[in-house]
């Protein structure tokens, strides 16, 4: 039984942290990294295959993983805050900083995927800073509120008392209309550029109208509060939380997707259909996510998957460097100023999604064996403490 607070908690971390990055992966895979062109499969064997992993994958991962990716995102601050505190310094101006950079890199990851996450964990982390010295309990109260998507049940009531407003356009849509024909047609210079005009505009479209900001908000919180309850290490007292949190994931998920699936074909309305299905998929997504998580830490602490999981450690701890790496060696792969095999069939994609992974997975090895992390995170790092007499 593994019950240290190094080398049990932190290898748990960074392998979920793996794990995540790799549904993330493959799931931009599938979306051929954002262009969204898919094609005509006669082979009926293919197409079976095809609609296994499209759907399977979507189920197991899509609005899933992500959600592993911002809940440490927080859980992280949570470390780093304490640590420093534990030495008498406070880490909020030097986490300050380390967003930008954040942000810095964010964008240099737009100009080869449009759906860059970085900028966005950016700007949402100054919420940690905000929060960071409050009591948990009011720590999770401001996180249930996030998780419950206030804005959407705003328009849901607006919509309501004034059943003839009208709700403009998706705004993600039209940025996604001038970056579509870029990745189809485009070099790397006007697919850069596009990144960093339409693409940021399609990016952060896309996560305000579909509520992801406010649960990237909760989960950050929620995050911390998990780094502050010490709730990764292997204790019987977690043990129990995570087997509970199991249960509870389950039995809130299937009412949640089945009403879903029923509340949808009895809205007339297309505002508050659209409102009702953003705030019922991401309830039943973050019902799930509880349910994967649990099932992930109980299978890494008390099953025969312990040594499987664990080898997902390395790719976990250069989450940055995968996830820049990805985007760039998926563009090349699926974008037009690569390889442009946007035309092939989901099986095919999702093996790429593996090869990729393969090749990135195998540098992470070979790269850790000399190096305490990954070169983006010493980058990151050393240009974090710059100035710093640490």
């Amino acid at each position: 039984m593994m019950n240290t607070e190094t080398s049990g908690r932190v290898d748990l971390v960074d392998s979920l942290r793996g794990f995540a990055i790799l549904g993330i992966l493959l799931m931009h895979s599938i979306e051929h990294f954002n262009f969204y062109l898919y094609p005509t499969i006669e082979n009926e064997w293919l197409a079976l295959s095809d609609t296994i992993l499209n759907s399977s994958l979507r189920f197991a991962l899509s609005g899933k993983v992500y959600t592993i990716f911002s809940l440490l995102f927080g859980f992280s601050f949570f470390i780093q805050d304490n640590n420093q505190l534990k030495k008498g310094y406070d880490f909020r101006p030097r986490f300050l900083w380390r967003l930008v950079l954040l942000a810095i890199w964010g964008f240099i990851n737009v100009m080869f995927y449009t759906g860059d996450v970085l900028v966005l964990f950016a700007f949402v982390g100054l919420l940690l800073l905000a929060t960071a010295r409050l009591s948990n309990k009011v720590v999770l109260c401001i996180a249930m509120v996030l998780l419950l998507q206030p804005v959407e049940w705003v328009k849901i009531i607006y919509t309501l008392l004034n059943p003839g407003f009208v709700w403009g356009d998706s705004i993600s849509w039209q940025y996604y209309l001038e970056t579509a024909p870029v990745l189809k047609d485009g070099n790397l210079w006007e697919t850069m550029k596009m990144g960093l005009t339409s693409g940021i505009g399609f990016g952060f479209g896309w996560w305000i109208e579909d509520g992801r900001v406010f649960q990237i908000a909760g989960l950050f919180l929620i995050g911390m509060l998990m780094g502050r309850r010490g709730i990764f290490l292997d204790t019987p007292q977690n043990i129990r939380f995570w087997k509970r949190t199991l249960v509870i994931g389950v039995l809130c998920y299937f009412p949640l997707a089945g009403l879903h699936t029923i509340l949808m074909g009895f809205i007339e309305n297309k505002n508050i259909h659209h409102f009702a299905d953003i705030i019922l998929t991401c309830y039943s997504c973050f019902a799930f996510f509880t349910f994967l998580t649990s099932l992930f830490v109980l299978a890494y602490y008390r099953t025969n998957f312990h040594n499987l999981l664990t080898k997902l450690a390395p790719y976990g701890k250069m989450s940055l460097t995968m996830y820049l790496s990805q985007s760039i060696l998926g563009g090349f792969a699926f974008h037009n100023w690569g390889l442009g095999l946007y035309t092939l069939s989901t099986t095919v994609t999702v093996g790429i999604g593996l090869l990729i992974f393969a090749i990135q997975y195998t540098f992470a090895c070979w790269w850790l064996k000399s190096h305490k992390q990954g070169p983006l995170e010493y980058v990151w790092g050393k240009l974090m403490w710059i100035g710093s007499k640490r």
